[in-house]
């Protein structure tokens, strides 16, 4: 039986999503959640490995059981083992053929980034801060650039294990509420903290440090080290995936939104 499950959490507690000896991490707690559920062993694998710091309201993973639940069973059980900053929202036996990662067509993400000129007390560990002006209409300026498909070599960290670099980003959008900036991506993947650096590329263009075509530029220079920096991990969100509508998974995770 191949079960898929959508999770959401809070990763400020966490060393990122991959299972890591010593290190408390996403998935040793969901495996060791749904194990204790099947009463046999339990790996499970995820559509988007996220780092230390980086939140999900829509994360989809899937795994493999011997044991018979419902569904009710898988998702109750797990819940009751899994600590307070991490929950399954909903179980559903798919296809054998069935990958979370491999199935997904496209995956989004939301950057929030907090611009006044006082940190907040509250969302320190859930937006990312920027005392410094933003300008969001040179920043959708500079975004339009990376729309398409691309070489992403300057927005990928450099102990990025993808084996190319092109990825085809379908959506960038750039927006502002009261002191809160959002940056919107969908592309049909993503590189090792791509949207991070291009969070990091177009706050310096918010910024007025560089002009909105120095986005490009640094595109076509396909080199991570004339990228500009890369925007904390705090004020990332993954927020949705989306697969083929024969495995009848909605692509349900809700926008985080402050203020």
């Amino acid at each position: 039986m191949r079960i898929a499950c959508g999770i959401e959490y809070d990763g400020t507690g966490f060393s990122g999503w991959q299972r890591q000896p010593g290190s408390r991490t996403l998935q040793g707690e969901v495996e060791k959640a749904l194990s204790f559920v099947a009463d046999h062993a339990v790996e499970v694998a995820c559509a988007g490995r996220t780092d230390a710091g980086v939140h999900a309201t829509s994360q989809v993973v899937h795994f493999d059981a011997t044991a018979v639940r419902s569904e009710r069973s898988w998702l109750l059980g797990a819940n009751a083992n899994l600590a307070d900053d991490v929950r399954l929202l909903w179980v559903r036996e798919v296809d054998g053929d069935f990958h979370a990662r491999f199935s997904a067509a496209a995956r989004r993400y939301r950057y929030i980034i907090l611009n006044r000129p006082v940190a907040s007390a509250l969302e320190r560990s859930r937006v990312t801060w920027d005392h410094r002006p933003l300008d969001e209409t040179r920043m959708a300026a500079g975004a339009a650039y990376l729309l398409g498909e691309h070489d992403f070599s300057s927005f990928r960290a450099l102990a990025c294990q993808a084996k190319h670099p092109v990825r085809t980003v379908h959506r960038l959008d750039v927006s502002r509420s009261g002191p809160y900036v959002y940056l919107d991506v969908e592309a049909n993947a993503f590189l090792h903290h791509m949207v991070r650096n291009i969070a990091g590329v177009l706050m310096a263009v918010g910024r007025g440090d560089q002009r909105p075509e120095w986005v490009r530029e640094v595109l076509e220079r396909r080199d991570r080290t004339r990228g500009g920096v890369t925007a904390p991990a705090s004020g990332l969100y993954l927020v949705g995936v989306r697969y083929p509508q024969r495995y009848g998974i909605a692509d349900c995770g809700h926008l985080p939104r402050f203020g």
